[in-house]
């Protein structure tokens, strides 16, 4: 098949699914291309059978804002004709479903009708999208699809709950490359960050404040408080890392933190963690926290959203409520001073992570492909 898909170039997950899922489908013989105004962070490697398209924004002095969403329509309705597209697979609702949708409109005159589907992620529906200036395009643009897959069941429910959805909504989970997020060997890595032997604790995030990463330098506080020697380190960066620089300050503990920005190969961070936390306050599924499973590091995180699917409490780590500072502290405590505790939750949480594999789910998203297409012709 001629696969389009459309994503954000950024490092948050609907960017990242997107490209990894085209990787995916290429590497099953499948053409593939990639619209967005700007290359995607995980298209990193030169691929014959995968075709950036960077969507132009022309600059007009009448602009202060340059229409994204009409320039991405007209790119999708080259794409449909010249390159012939069997699917346009859409990430992100806000503004690619409205988009796709104007695409279709143009091309109905033609007589050229593509399958469109909209995979919701996240933020396009419980924070952007249920907003009053966006809720009724998000809504008559996704019922316009003809196929929408949600990232998980709370998502799915949420979808349903902000929106007069008539569409039947596939779950279809994120996913993960057991190859590259695997252990591996890095005794010199974290001898370098730990000569006395500490214990690693790991968050990643892009410090937005819905991650609630100055709780993570508290929950961090109570394990040292607790007895336990480690380091802390942060790996991203965003708006909320002076919020939590700021709070190390305040606890006097910085010497046992490192702030790491943002890093390309976070599998290495993780190869050399003991535990991972993430006490978000909205998740809809928990990438960081597959990833971070599938090096075999166990997890301590919130039990918002997504993340009860993901995160097994008492198998893969433990789920507390939200803020809950105390409980966090308490049970990354255990698993960092129990080492049999630690090695049974890692070996869990690796074999959770292969239940996500990525072969598995780009199955799901052929079927449903087929599925789509089967329906509207």
């Amino acid at each position: 098949m001629n696969i389009g898909i459309v994503c954000y170039p950024t490092f948050g997950g609907s960017g990242v699914v997107a490209t990894e899922l085209a990787k995916g489908l290429a590497n099953r013989g499948h053409n593939l291309h990639i619209l967005s105004y700007a290359r995607p962070a995980r298209l990193d490697s030169f691929r014959t059978d995968i075709t950036f398209h960077e969507v132009d924004l022309s600059s007009y002095p009448l602009f202060e804002y340059p229409p994204y969403d009409l320039a991405l329509a007209n790119m999708m309705v080259n794409l449909i004709q010249y390159e012939k597209l069997d699917i346009l697979h859409v990430h992100y609702a806000i503004p690619h479903a409205t988009s796709a949708y104007l695409a279709k409109q143009i091309l109905n005159s033609k007589a050229e009708h593509v399958p469109v589907i909209t995979t919701l992620h996240g933020t396009d529906i419980t924070l952007i999208g249920s907003d009053p200036s966006y809720k009724q395009v998000v809504d008559f643009s996704i019922n316009q699809s003809d196929g929408v897959t949600a990232v998980s069941e709370y998502l799915k429910k949420e979808t349903y709950n902000y929106f007069d959805i008539k569409k039947e909504i596939k779950v279809i989970p994120n996913f993960i490359d057991l190859e590259r997020f695997k252990r591996s060997k890095k005794e010199h890595f974290k001898k370098a960050i730990c000569p006395e032997g500490e214990k690693v604790v790991t968050h990643v995030s892009n410090f937005r404040e819905v991650k609630r990463v100055p709780d993570v330098i508290s929950v961090f506080n109570q394990v040292l408080k607790n007895g336990v020697k480690a380091k802390l380190l942060m790996v991203g960066d965003g708006p909320d890392r002076p919020r939590a620089e700021q709070k190390c300050r305040e606890l006097g503990m910085c010497d046992h933190v490192r702030f790491l920005g943002k890093q390309e190969q976070v599998e290495e961070v993780l190869s050399i963690s003991d535990l991972f936390m993430i006490p978000s306050g909205s998740e809809t599924f928990g990438l960081a926290a597959l990833e971070a499973m599938s090096c075999s590091v166990p997890v301590v995180s919130s039990n918002i959203g997504g993340l009860p699917e993901v995160n097994i409490h008492g198998e893969t780590g433990y789920l507390c409520e939200l803020a809950d500072i105390e409980c966090m502290g308490k049970y990354a405590t255990r698993i960092l001073k129990d080492e049999s505790l630690h090695e049974k939750m890692s070996q869990n949480a690796r074999k959770r992570a292969e239940e996500f594999e990525m072969d598995k789910v780009v199955t799901f998203y052929e079927d449903y492909y087929e599925e789509i297409k089967r329906t509207i012709s």
